[in-house]
């Protein structure tokens, strides 16, 4: 019998050489699959096969992207997400079945920066990896002022928010859409625009997603995230920063 392939697209060498990407997936096909194809694009590549391991992996490792999928044995992608933000703000992008919107939302809630609903085209797989590092490249090079507004201080230089004294712990994309958002104090910033300057990039769900992060932003800086006071929806426009 022939040995299968694993599937391949053109080869396009990515400017992002020596960024190590730790894929995570039970199913021997789709790792070999996605590892061979993020080699051939210049990336170094680290494998796990269950939750438990991931975590072991990204704490060792300090991988600059985690792909993660949903469904995984001994402890599950979205358990392992949110072991995994307990001690690194890695992007991660997730693996997911169209029948796992549950669980798609709650892996974003606990931190995951994307998702990709399988089957995936290999090409659109890649694009979001790049983009992904490219944001995150981005965030670690801006070296603006920091912006006081109130009881909230954010410093982009050093990548770090103050919230009535406190320092509070943000993931990448948190801190991305705070900032647009007091960047642009009193103003209504639309959703298209929060996608276009923190994600880069359309994909699927994009409106879900971005409700369930400023979500998650109001939990660590409102008093009460259920009365915010200081990122104000605008109904059928966008969001309003407030100090």
């Amino acid at each position: 019998m022939q040995e299968t392939k694993p599937a391949r697209i053109p080869l396009v060498k990515s400017p992002d050489f020596n960024k190590k990407i730790l894929v995570v997936d039970d199913e021997s096909a789709i790792l070999q699959t996605l590892r061979f194809n993020l080699e051939r694009s210049g990336y170094a590549v680290v494998t796990a096969g269950d939750g438990r391991s991931a975590i072991a992996m990204a704490q060792r490792e300090q991988p600059d992207l985690i792909v993660l999928d949903i469904m995984l044995p001994v402890l599950d992608g979205v358990e392992a997400c949110k072991e995994i933000r307990k001690f690194s703000p890695v992007p991660i992008i997730m693996l997911t079945a169209k029948d796992q919107e549950i669980d798609k939302v709650l892996a974003l809630e606990l931190g995951a920066d994307d998702y990709v609903t399988k089957p995936f085209a290999l090409h659109e797989f890649l694009a979001r990896v790049k983009a992904r590092l490219r944001r995150q490249n981005s965030i670690h090079t801006e070296h603006d002022e920091a912006i006081s507004l109130g009881a909230i201080v954010l410093d982009p230089s050093r990548q770090q928010l103050t919230v009535r004294g406190n320092e509070v712990s943000l993931a990448p994309k948190e801190f991305g859409l705070l900032r647009v958002l007091m960047e642009n104090h009193g103003r209504v910033v639309t959703r298209q625009t929060l996608l276009d300057k923190v994600w880069g990039y359309d994909f699927e769900g994009e409106q879900q997603t971005v409700s369930v992060h400023i979500r998650w932003l109001r939990e660590k800086i409102e008093e009460d995230s259920r009365t915010p006071r200081h990122i104000l929806t605008v109904r059928s426009r966008g969001y309003m920063f407030k100090a």
